[in-house]
């Protein structure tokens, strides 16, 4: 849970940063790669029972609200997310070994990619 926080701490700090550069942020990249970790968990967290409701989506929204992205860099950063919803959607109908596995890689690849954007762009 304290990588949530880290990735809430991310949003947050950049907000500022990012409105700047409206047309395109340094971070970009990892931004779209983090909204499709958060798509995919989304899903991946529902079919494993985590009855999580919504949270991973929220944390999307937190994503959208911080950064305020409009246009194309909009655009982009939803498409991430719901292609990472829908790639495991195709391939999972129920949690397994490997589901689960999935999920502990991508909420240490989330926690990385929110330290490393932190680390580099916070004010």
């Amino acid at each position: 849970m304290t990588r949530l926080l880290t990735i809430g701490a991310v949003l947050l700090c950049l907000a500022g940063t990012a409105r700047a550069q409206e047309a395109t942020a340094p971070f970009d990249a990892d931004l779209q790669r983090l909204a499709e970790i958060l798509g995919a968990l989304h899903y991946l967290r529902g079919v494993c029972g985590a009855n999580e409701g919504q949270k991973w989506r929220n944390e999307m929204q937190a994503l959208i609200d911080a950064e305020a992205p409009s246009g194309e860099r909009r655009r982009k950063i939803v498409a991430s997310f719901n292609r990472g919803y829908r790639g495991f959607q195709q391939t999972y109908r129920t949690c397994t070994p490997a589901a689960d596995l999935a999920i502990r890689r991508y909420l240490d690849e989330g926690a990385r990619i929110s330290r490393e954007i932190t680390a580099r762009y916070a004010n």
